[in-house]
């Protein structure tokens, strides 16, 4: 790829934009003032290990899929590059220290923007914005930004916090699940039912879980059950009130305390509808009555286009941040 780089002068320079995330990867590349002209994507994520996230193996699938799009759009200089990557706070030091030079040896790439996936979430959703955002699915995690720099609040995992998430949503389902096998109080009969048709008899759950090492996405594999039991069934129904309630405290959190902010929700949790938007809702109203809520413009692939095309232009307005948002020095001339 660098030989084709190096000999493609003539050909359109373009950008190349990144999404890596638990369910694998997205790329797309495009040329700035005309968007995203190609995608691929790759089912396997990035792999972590002593280091962190791993930049050769980010590598060893980005190479193939750049080349690809390069033969089919004719973009065969992306000499800006934005990658968000699920995990970059924490486990991002060799990503920060190695994928730069990387993706100049390998791509042509000159400069880059490296970014947390919230950051890429809160982006695709409300653009570079004053305000806040909630990014929920297997986990949760809440950011806002006055544009001098970022606040966070949760996304500590499933053992430690992403309170209101997916996993969480379907820990305390299958808590009131056992509770009622128990007799215990507080107990759900109709969670039992969804429990006992999805994972087999309750004794033998805690077997089924503690050794996997998914076992956050098997627990928030159970929240559409307590969504669908919602309805009918007070103790789901409180279930989602309480997520609601986290939620919106990590979004108060994290919103800017002057002016009139945005909020928008992003990810897949908020597509169990009215059963947890509705107690969502009130207790966003309730704790930031001066915010306004707008719909998500789009997801984090499309918030790492927008970086991309912004740095592009010299007209990113993002405050940079060592773990949150890093820019490296650029790379060639």
């Amino acid at each position: 790829m660098t030989d084709r780089v190096a000999s493609g002068a003539d050909r359109t320079a373009g950008f190349l934009a990144v999404d890596s995330g638990g369910s694998g990867l997205r790329v797309v590349v495009g040329v700035p003032g005309r968007g995203p002209l190609a995608q691929r994507a790759s089912k396997e994520p990035v792999r972590t290990g002593a280091r962190g996230i791993d930049p050769e193996h980010l590598m060893r699938q980005l190479v193939p899929m750049v080349e690809s799009l390069a033969a089919e759009t004719g973009v065969a200089r992306p000499v800006t590059a934005a990658v968000g990557a699920a995990g970059l706070a924490t486990l991002g030091d060799a990503l920060r220290a190695e994928l730069p030079g990387l993706l100049a040896r390998e791509l042509g790439v000159r400069r880059v923007a490296l970014a947390a996936d919230a950051v890429t979430a809160y982006v695709g959703a409300l653009g570079p914005r004053p305000g806040a955002v909630l990014a929920a699915g297997t986990g949760l995690i809440a950011l806002g930004t006055d544009l001098t720099r970022w606040r966070r609040a949760d996304g500590w995992g499933h053992l430690l916090g992403d309170c209101g998430s997916g996993a969480w949503i379907g820990r305390a389902g299958l808590e009131a699940a056992l509770r009622a096998h128990d007799g215990r109080a507080g107990g759900s009969a109709a969670l039992l039912a969804r429990a006992e048709e999805m994972f087999g008899p309750m004794p033998e759950l805690p077997g089924k879980l503690y050794p996997r090492s998914d076992r956050a996405a098997v627990l928030a594999s159970f929240a559409p059950q307590v969504a669908a039991c919602a309805c009918d069934d007070p103790v789901a129904a409180g279930v989602l009130r309480a997520a609601a309630r986290h939620m919106a405290e990590s979004a108060a959190a994290v919103c800017p305390p002057t002016g009139e902010p945005l909020i928008a929700l992003t990810g897949g949790l908020f597509k169990m509808g009215d059963p947890l938007l509705a107690p969502l809702n009130d207790e966003l109203a309730a704790r930031l009555p001066r915010a306004r809520q707008v719909a998500a413009e789009g997801d984090p692939l499309h918030g790492s286009v927008r970086i991309a095309t912004d740095l592009a232009r010299g007209a990113l307005a993002l405050p940079a941040d060592a773990t949150m948002l890093y820019l490296p020095p650029p790379y060639g001339s």
